[in-house]
This record gives structure tokens, C-alpha cells and sequence, in this order.
């Protein structure tokens, strides 16, 4: 097997990841990663309606296009690859195959019927290269790990493999801290899973000045001992979290510099930033009372009480699902001792200030911070191709104990609850007295000291020895001739996320649009602001085809 090589992926709904190994040794050489998410929007929803609306061949095409071009950086000669691992949620993996998705938009079997679809069983599978148009080896063997239900996949069965989970004796929880919140419970033996629409602030989308956890992202913020400034750190070239700047936060001024250039605030700078900011006072929930009501950070990084609100969204959601979690089994939050936190938010972020704000149930003993294992899971499978009848196994195992939180009440008043506190500033005796009313566990008291293991740095713990490349431009653009436009812009100058430009040439107007950019079916503000009503992103197409 000399001079061959696997590919291990990993389609994330906020980006992608991938890795090249040397099979002969097991080694990573090279990884590359993108900063977003091809398909328009934030959220597998949007993408899920995007490739309706548009057709899932499109979609499909926009997902090959882009993984084509991250296996380019990959540093291996690519007709040499034999073995490539896939691992996401299955959304993001159905799409990835071109297969039905259908199933997958609606929650209710009387609506499926009505329209004709039926449930696809997602189950393991080794699938040729060639037959997904990826621009490898085409006789490599594709590993595409199994679904669990609806809403758990692949990336849920990698987030219990990948740490002592399945193994340990005691009432644990396990949740991946991004975009889909999947998280699961085991009590006595017996797992649960759920999946709640934590929504895309985690990973730092939908924040004025957030970003995915890359090179110049705050990752970190601690209080400064005896002062009102905060010190905040930074991830390298390399994703290792470096001391950077001291701040006033009121006013951005910066008595230390710490020399790492600055780009943005990642999903776990934003929740050390509202755990530091409760602490010390230059925040409330849902509430920066100031002039400004803003936070501001160095170089122009700035936090809104918009965005304030923004997490406070994600934060519920992630609380009413462990709520419902522990109802489902008839135990109390308190009795969870237990949490493996995955995913870059659940790696980079300070566990004990999730503790603080409830993202990490506040009395759990022992947390873990664990890294990407769904990256982990498709890495493995490339080593051990045999590891796919496992995890099957374990798929099979936990089918019939899914919690579908759309369908549960408990969740529905949880999260009710918590939105109350987190995006209204409901003071907290309030919001016992309605836990209290909806028969739901009272907020644990906070440890003071738990048990918090980190066993990666970073979320990808191997680079490669040829490190890491950032690919900003995945290259993907819709374009298309807008007929009856009036060229009146309004539709450019809607757009916050600089995603749409339109051009005129001999009296037609033509539209294009970075699909990677664009906020999706949750935005549309571009649609919504054309005058003459003629712009239908669903109409577009992938430049040059």
C-alpha cells in the first residue's frame, strides 16, 4: 500500500473539515478547512429548504464543488487516494450522496403521506468515489456512517464513540456545542438522544463580528483580577488559544497588546464573554446597560446587545433540551454527573463558564472537553474500514429511544423559560416560580469545583505535519438574469452579509450571489426589498454551467 492514501471529511453545517492520512502509517499529512458552509443559510433547515426549493442536485453540486476544492490543499497526489471517511449530520450527508431528503423537512408522518414521501432508512454503506464526483481515485471506497433518526446522525454516533460514553457506568450526557445541538443521556445502560435548533451563534454565526473557530478568532475571555478590564485570548495559525489583549470593555481602550492579529469573535469567546460579563457586572441577561449597549474589544471587535439576545437563544435551547433529557428518564438535572462537551465550541470554550450560564448543567461533577469527533470518526474509519459494522450496532442499539424535542412539552415550557431569562432578563426568582409552575427541575446550585478534563487543545488535535489551510473562497456563485429589474439596489444594499451584487450590461440586469455568504430561507431580505418583487433566488445557478 505503498504511496496510497485516505481522505478523512467531516460536512459541518457551519464548515467543512478535511484531512489526508498515509495509510501505510496512519498519519495525517495535510488538513484544510473552510470558513463556511456552501449552501445559502446558517442552519441545516435552510439548507435542507434550499435544496427543495432548488433542487438537490444543485445543492449536491455546490457540496462536491467545495470539498474538491479543500481536497486540492490536501498536499497528496489525489489519483493515489484509496479510502475517504464521511461523516455529518443526515442532512448535510443525504446531500452529500444526492439522495432522497424529503423525509427529512417533515416531522409528521400524516404530512409525509399526504406528499407522497417515504422515511429512508439511512444505514451504513461503502459507496465508489466515482459515484460521488469527487475528484479523487474513482475507485476509492467511500464509508459513510449510519443515522440514528430524523435529526441524530453520523456525527452523534461519533460524539458517544469517540469518548468513554458508551462505556461508563454513571448518568452522563454528551452533546455536541454546535448549530444542531445533538445531545444524548445515559442512564442505567439505557441511552437517549435528542437534537435541538441551538441555532448558529454557538459557532460564532448570526453575531455581528462572529466567526468559525479559525487563525484570529477570540476564542476566550477572563476578567483581570482587581480592575475592570478583561484580557482575551486569540487561536493562532495552528488553533492553539494564545494570550492577546488587556481591554476596557466599555470603551475598547487597550492597556496591553498582545500582538496576534485580530479577525473576529468565535461561538466560545461569546459565551466567556456573557459568563465574564454576568461576573462582573458590565452585563445582565439579555442586557448591556450602557450608552452604547455594546461591548467593545480590541481592533474594532465589538459585541451588541443584539447579539446579547442572539446567544441567549442558542443558550436555551441547549438548557430545555438537557431538561428534557433528564424528564424523559425520570431524573433530576442534578443527578446528570457527567458531560462530554464536543465540537470546536465544546473545545475551545472555558467549561467552567458554561457551568456559570447553564450550556453545561451547573451541579455536573466531571466535564470533558473532547474535540471533533465527528473528523475523529471519519479518520478512524479510514484507518479501519471494519469500524462501519460497529457503528451500525450502535446505531441499531438506541433507534427506538429518540426524543423528537418538536413533539415535547416538556422542552416547549423549558425553552419558553429560558428565553424569559436569557433574551427578556426575567430575574431569577421569576423563572423558579415558572419552572416551578411548568414541573421542571429548579436551576442547580452552581459546583465550585469540578472535575474538567481537557484532553485535545484544539479541535482538530492533529494538523498534519504540513498544518492547516484556510480556504476563505470556496467559489461557489449563483448568478442569473433578473428579468423586469429596475436596477433600483435595493436588494444590495439590503444585504448585511455582503453576499449579492447585481450589474447591468445593455439594459438587462444580471444578479450574483455567494451562496457561501448568504443567510438562506432565514433571511431573504434581499427577496423582501425588491421593489418590482422579480428577484427569486431559487431561480439561479451555479456560475458557468
Amino acid at each position: 500500500m505503498e504511496d496510497s492514501y485516505g481522505i478523512a471529511i467531516d460536512i459541518g453545517t457551519s464548515g467543512l473539515r478535511a484531512q489526508s492520512i498515509e495509510l501505510t502509517t496512519g498519519k495525517v499529512i495535510a488538513t484544510a478547512i473552510t470558513m463556511r458552509h456552501p449552501l445559502p443559510g446558517a442552519n441545516v433547515m435552510d439548507h435542507l429548504h434550499f435544496a427543495i426549493d432548488s433542487g438537490k442536485d444543485l445543492a449536491n453540486e455546490m457540496i462536491i464543488g467545495a470539498l474538491n476544492l479543500l481536497l486540492k490543499e490536501l498536499k497528496i497526489d489525489l489519483s493515489k487516494v484509496r479510502r475517504i471517511g464521511v461523516c455529518g449530520n443526515p442532512i448535510q450527508l443525504s446531500l452529500f450522496q444526492n439522495m432522497e431528503i424529503r423525509d427529512l423537512a417533515y416531522a409528521g408522518e400524516r404530512a409525509k403521506k399526504k406528499l407522497g414521501v417515504e422515511n429512508v432508512v439511512r444505514n451504513a454503506k461503502v459507496i465508489e468515489a466515482g459515484a460521488t464526483g469527487l475528484g479523487v481515485n474513482p475507485e476509492a471506497e467511500v464509508y459513510i456512517p449510519p443515522s440514528v433518526k430524523h435529526e441524530i446522525g453520523a456525527d452523534a454516533l461519533a460524539m458517544m464513540y469517540e469518548t468513554d460514553f458508551l462505556s461508563t457506568d454513571e448518568i452522563a450526557m454528551v452533546t455536541d456545542y454546535g448549530t444542531n445541538a445533538e445531545m444524548a443521556l445515559k442512564v442505567d445502560g439505557e441511552i437517549l438522544t435528542g437534537s435541538a435548533a441551538a441555532g448558529p451563534a454557538i459557532e460564532g454565526e448570526h453575531i455581528s463580528m462572529g466567526m468559525l473557530a479559525a487563525p484570529g478568532a477570540i476564542s476566550d475571555v477572563d476578567i483581570i483580577n482587581g480592575s475592570s478590564d478583561v484580557k482575551t485570548f486569540v487561536l493562532d495559525d495552528c488553533l492553539m488559544k494564545r494570550d492577546s489583549d488587556v481591554v476596557d470593555p466599555m470603551t475598547g481602550r487597550t492597556s496591553e497588546k498582545g500582538g496576534l492579529r485580530v479577525r473576529g469573535l468565535t461561538g466560545t469567546g461569546v459565551i466567556a464573554l456573557v459568563a465574564t460579563g454576568l461576573d462582573a457586572g458590565f452585563m445582565r441577561p439579555g442586557k448591556i446597560p450602557n450608552e452604547e449597549k455594546m461591548i467593545r474589544l480590541q481592533e474594532g471587535i465589538t459585541f451588541t446587545e443584539e447579539d446579547l439576545v442572539e446567544v441567549g437563544k442558542t443558550m436555551a435551547a441547549f438548557m430545555a433540551g438537557h431538561a428534557t433529557l433528564v424528564e424523559e428518564a425520570g431524573i433530576s438535572i442534578q443527578d446528570v454527573g457527567s458531560m462530554y462537551m464536543t465540537g470546536a465550541s465544546g473545545t475551545y470554550v472555558d467549561a467552567f463558564k458554561s457551568m456559570k450560564i447553564g450550556l453545561v448543567p451547573g451541579s455536573t461533577r466531571k466535564v470533558w472537553q473532547v474535540g471533533n469527533t465527528s473528523l475523529a470518526l471519519a479518520r478512524d474509519l479510514v484507518s479501519d474500514p471494519g469500524l462501519l459494522d460497529g457503528i451500525q450496532d450502535v446505531a441499531n442499539s438506541i433507534r427506538a429511544k429518540h426524543v423528537m424535542f418538536a413533539n415535547e412539552k416538556v422542552f416547549e415550557n423549558a425553552f419558553a423559560v429560558e428565553l424569559g431569562v436569557w433574551t427578556q432578563g426575567m430575574p431569577h426568582k421569576d423563572a423558579e416560580k415558572m419552572r416551578a409552575f411548568f414541573h421542571l427541575d429548579p436551576s442547580p446550585e452552581l459546583n465550585p469545583s469540578p472535575e474538567i478534563i481537557r484532553l485535545v487543545e484544539r479541535d482538530i488535535d492533529d494538523l498534519g505535519r504540513e498544518g492547516l489551510t484556510v480556504v476563505e473562497d470556496i467559489g461557489i456563485t449563483l448568478t442569473g438574469l433578473v428579468e423586469d429589474c429596475d436596477y433600483c439596489m435595493r436588494c444590495v444594499k439590503a444585504c448585511n452579509e455582503d453576499a449579492i451584487a447585481m450589474e447591468k450590461i445593455n439594459d438587462k440586469c444580471y444578479v450574483t450571489i455567494r451562496s457561501d455568504k448568504c443567510m438562506g430561507t432565514a433571511c431573504r431580505r434581499c427577496e423582501r426589498r425588491c421593489r418590482s418583487k422579480v428577484l427569486h433566488i431559487d431561480s439561479l445557478a451555479i456560475a458557468g454551467t
